[in-house]
């Protein structure tokens, strides 16, 4: 059978994504990487192909961009605060995290979670939707998708308390993330499954995280933390 179309146009991003690497790798930072004009000329894609292949290479660390100015080779990463996963970020706080799966099933890609996880839309993912609960008290609704790949196995058992114990065991635990925090307020779902009164306030925090081990996409989370229960800490230190 031939190639589908999708297929296709995940080969060329990858054909292009390969060819910028092999352009900047090595070169000093701030040096300008090929513009998506460029690109396009040369490689006869789309630009959102094109753009696919450079975002690619920023989030792993390899370009960055500066609005108005373009994109260059990036400095190197400083050694970051290892990513932690909601378990042990509970048990810094003496509390012992709980879970309670909601939804643990198979399914297909949409767009959004096909390109955080790097797969072809309509791809097979695993869809885990779960109750994140520390001292007794409900703090987070978290939606995790894996590659099939990721956890071999794992919807024919008892899904694992902790995703990233389950990861280390395979020798993938995240190495680094992406993470974005927004303030938002909770839905009707969301305000029963977390408890919270139909008359009160109902703010959340909604953090969307890309984790990688390496350069290999091993989750896409989207969580609704209640703030009033549950404060994040980032670290942050000088640039280079």
């Amino acid at each position: 059978m031939g190639q589908t179309v999708e297929t296709a146009r995940e080969l060329k991003h990858v054909v292009v994504r390969e060819h910028v690497r092999n352009l900047v790798q090595g070169a000093a930072p701030g040096t300008p990487a090929p513009s998506e004009r460029e690109l396009v000329s040369q490689f006869g894609v789309a630009r959102m192909t094109v753009r696919q292949a450079l975002d690619a290479l920023v989030v792993e660390g390899l370009l960055e961009r500066m609005p108005g100015r373009g994109t260059f080779v990036a400095r190197p990463r400083r050694t970051h605060t290892p990513v932690a996963s909601f378990t042990e970020s509970v048990a810094r706080r003496g509390q012992v995290a709980e879970t309670v799966t909601l939804l643990a099933r198979r399914e297909q890609a949409g767009p959004g979670v096909a390109r955080a996880l790097e797969v072809a839309a309509g791809s097979p993912v695993i869809h885990w939707r779960r109750l994140r609960r520390a001292g007794g008290e409900a703090i987070c609704i978290q939606d995790v998708y894996l590659a099939p790949d990721v956890l071999p196995g794992v919807l024919d058992s008892v899904m694992p308390e902790s995703l990233y114990e389950a990861l280390c065991r395979r020798g993938l635990r995240p190495t680094w993330s992406e993470d974005s925090i927004r303030a938002d307020l909770a839905t009707d779902e969301e305000r029963d499954l977390l408890d919270i009164g139909a008359d009160s306030p109902a703010p959340v925090l909604r953090v969307s995280r890309r984790a990688l081990h390496g350069e290999r996409v091993v989750e896409v989370s989207r969580s609704a933390y209640r703030s009033d229960r549950h404060t994040l800490y980032l670290q942050l230190g000088p640039s280079s």
